[in-house]
């Protein structure tokens, strides 16, 4: 009875572990398209929600909602209160600040950290990206991140959300803002980074290790920070 019990506890839990790892399955193959998601009314007339095209945050949000659009309002907006200027928009400032219920910074437990520091102004990529006049005041944010060079073999029994890491003081000049993340996607605990790639125009599951690899010769590209799902 008790070697019973020990067996289904043990079908359950690898269940339970497969069943994680497989987040954003349903999305595999959908096509890749910039800001896909909107409120329906200028400035952004994109849709709240849809399944046919992503890019990557919009991916990583609704593969967290689960496709359900009010979860997904609550984390693409601040109280989940849906409006243009309420939006995530910046992932250093807005994304992870707003939705610290849901996510934690846990880089610390895989490799040595480093810290980015970095400052977006969103009144000057408002002008520029939307022909917009605010009066925001830049916002700092210090991001904890583990550098390429110490990064070994990451393991992890759960999904886990990969930021991709980015210095580049040109960025500025090209949309506006000082940016730090640059990329995001899963962490599978099978190997495999599922995100939606702009480069092959898919959502899709690339081995990780590999990828790092690749875009590590960029210098630019800096390393990664983790975040678990709470």
């Amino acid at each position: 009875m008790k070697n019973s019990f020990v067996f289904l506890l043990s079908v359950l839990f690898v269940f339970g572990c497969t069943k994680q790892s497989f987040i954003g399955e349903e999305y595999l193959g959908a096509k890749y398209l910039k800001s896909p998601l909107g409120e329906e009314k200028a400035p952004d007339t994109d849709p709240l929600i849809r399944f046919d095209a992503f890019d990557c945050t919009t991916f990583v949000e609704t593969s967290l909602a689960q496709g359900d659009i009010n979860k997904l309002n609550k984390i693409r907006y601040k109280d989940g209160n849906i409006d243009f200027m309420n939006r995530n928009h910046f992932i250093e400032t807005d994304w992870l600040n707003n939705n610290q219920d849901l996510f934690e910074n846990v880089s610390d437990l895989y490799g040595k950290t480093a810290t980015r520091t970095v400052i977006n102004n969103k009144q000057n990529w408002l002008l520029k990206k939307y022909n917009l006049k605010t009066n925001l005041k830049p916002q700092r944010a210090e991001i904890k991140y583990i550098p390429y060079e110490n990064i070994n073999k990451i393991e992890t029994k759960e999904p886990l959300i990969v930021l991709f890491i980015y210095k580049n003081p040109n960025i500025y000049d090209k949309i506006g803002s000082d940016i730090a993340v640059i990329h995001m996607g899963f962490l599978l605990p099978n190997g495999q980074l599922r995100h939606a790639s702009r480069r092959h125009g898919r959502v899709m599951d690339t081995n990780f290790d590999k990828y790092i690899r690749q875009i590590a010769k960029n210098e630019h590209n800096i390393g990664i920070t983790l975040v678990k799902i709470k």
